[in-house]
């Protein structure tokens, strides 16, 4: 076929193509072929939560960089070493770049695909001479979108890539709040150590003088033995806090992305360095849309929807461009002399594809676990603030009173300090008013430190300071990575 001829053959059958293509389009116009629109699943609603911040507020109570509210240095420090090294959190940002990488997979689909290619043929038979053949050709070959079926495709992928940087932030806040608790937890046991050791050091001077009073008839010997025994017990708690210590340094270590055994703390005292941050009155109504693992939810849910989409545009039939063009010859110099081209439009209609039902079938019920699972997050969303609020309030009330314990047996201590110097009590009077005073202490210190976890976890419930995401489909212009 010469070039002019194909060119004459092609116009009717493009033409008689695209009117077969136009009127499905306007057939497809009246229907909605690939399913309703998104709409993000029905959940349980809060209009209030406990404590005193009661209404629900619009504010952004939560700031960015919210662990800098502690006024301690150093934890700005680990965290900010954790972001840049700790290794689950560069494990999300691969899944990320896997994800962005396949938005460009999902529109290779709907583009033009070209092929190039070249041969010969020598052939020799008994009584002849060699005969040889050289081709050189191209095709491309193009299925037109007109349902839109590749870019339901590229809208599903684009919706996954949004829920892995929805992982990724969620990923980022639980490294800071696991970060921010370890180091609590660090320095908490740093003060319980000095403490203990001075328990151990009181225990001791009160063996020496029951082992005095011992040698000299006035105290029984059950009472060395148990004093004894009560110096065993407090090394032994001694031994477990430095583990515990140990342990806790080892998990920080990892965190910030340093081998465990290689970071070590110096150490601090929880009362001194870490301060009580007051949380803002106000909670916002957008948690449902500031929370990463809840924004990564929908997404999930939207993806379900368009491929559903997808899976019922299948049903639908599609058009093929196929254009060719090539050139043969007997001789190698003759081979650029005459071409061929050809076009070949189809539309493949599928009347019975058993396939495509199962793939609807398949999609549509993916999409119902996807929203299944957004159900779960927000009630799980939902309890972690009501528990961190309910907690927060409870550690407050708790405070005042053991403060108030820590300063009444304060005055007691140093009431029974007065008396020895009188001689009105004895030393082991001194010594067992000033051990209920350290238990009251740490008692306080405990209740530091568990404020300190509440208002993390507090933090981390309310979405961390990340912005309110709209989950939609975007456009062509909005859908490169990084948006």
């Amino acid at each position: 076929m010469t070039a002019g001829c194909a060119r004459r053959d092609a116009g009717p059958a493009l033409r008689r193509t695209l009117a077969a293509a136009l009127l499905a389009a306007s057939v497809a116009g009246c229907a909605d072929l690939a399913g309703p629109a998104f709409q993000r699943p029905d959940s349980p609603a809060k209009t209030s939560w406990s404590g005193p911040r009661a209404p629900v507020s619009a504010a952004q109570t939560v700031s960015p960089d919210w662990w800098q509210a502690f006024g301690d240095p150093q934890l700005d420090a680990l965290v900010a070493q954790a972001i840049a090294g700790n290794y689950d959190l560069k494990v999300l940002a691969a899944r990320t770049q896997v994800a962005a990488a396949l938005i460009g997979e999902a529109k290779a689909g709907g583009m033009p695909i070209v092929d190039v290619g070249a041969g010969a043929i020598f052939e020799k038979s008994t009584g002849r001479k060699t005969s040889q053949r050289y081709d050189l050709g191209t095709q491309v070959s193009w299925e037109l979108d007109i349902w839109g079926k590749f870019e339901k495709g590229v809208q599903a992928q684009t919706a996954e890539f949004r829920a892995t940087e929805a992982d990724w932030r969620a990923g980022y806040l639980t490294l800071v709040a696991a970060v921010s608790t370890t180091y609590f937890q660090i320095l908490q046991l740093d003060q319980q150590l000095v403490e203990q050791r001075r328990a151990l050091d009181r225990n001791r001077a009160i063996l020496a003088i029951y082992e005095a009073q011992l040698a000299h008839g006035l105290a029984p010997r059950t009472q060395v033995v148990r004093q004894r025994a009560e110096i065993n017990r407090l090394t032994d708690g001694l031994l477990e806090l430095k583990r515990a210590r140990d342990l806790a340094e080892n998990a920080l270590a990892t965190l910030t992305g340093v081998p465990a055994g290689e970071q070590k703390l110096a150490p601090g005292r929880l009362l001194d360095r870490v301060r009580l941050p007051e949380v803002p009155p106000g909670l916002p109504a957008q948690l449902l849309a500031r929370r990463p693992d809840i924004v990564a939810a929908e997404y999930r849910v939207l993806q379900g929807y368009d491929l559903a989409g997808q899976a019922k545009l299948a049903r639908l039939p599609s058009i093929q461009l196929t254009g060719r063009a090539g050139t043969a010859s007997l001789a190698l110099g003759d081979l650029m002399k005459s071409f061929t081209l050809s076009f070949l439009p189809s539309i493949n209609i599928p009347l019975f594809d058993p396939g495509i039902n199962a793939r609807i079938k398949t999609t549509e019920a993916q999409t119902g676990a996807a929203a299944a699972e957004y159900r779960r997050t927000v009630m799980v969303a939902f309890e972690e603030v009501e528990n961190a609020l309910v907690s927060l309030a409870a550690r407050k009330e708790q405070r005042v009173e053991l403060v108030q314990q820590t300063s009444q047996l304060k005055l007691v201590a140093s009431e029974v300090r007065a008396q020895l110097k009188a001689g009105v009590v004895s030393q082991l009077e001194v010594f067992e008013s000033e051990r209920q005073l350290l238990a009251a202490e740490l008692a306080v210190l405990a209740n530091h430190q568990q404020i300190l976890a509440d208002t993390v976890t507090l933090y981390k419930a309310l979405g961390g300071g990340w912005p309110p995401v709209e989950v939609r489909n975007e456009t062509n212009d909005e859908r490169s990575p990084g948006k």
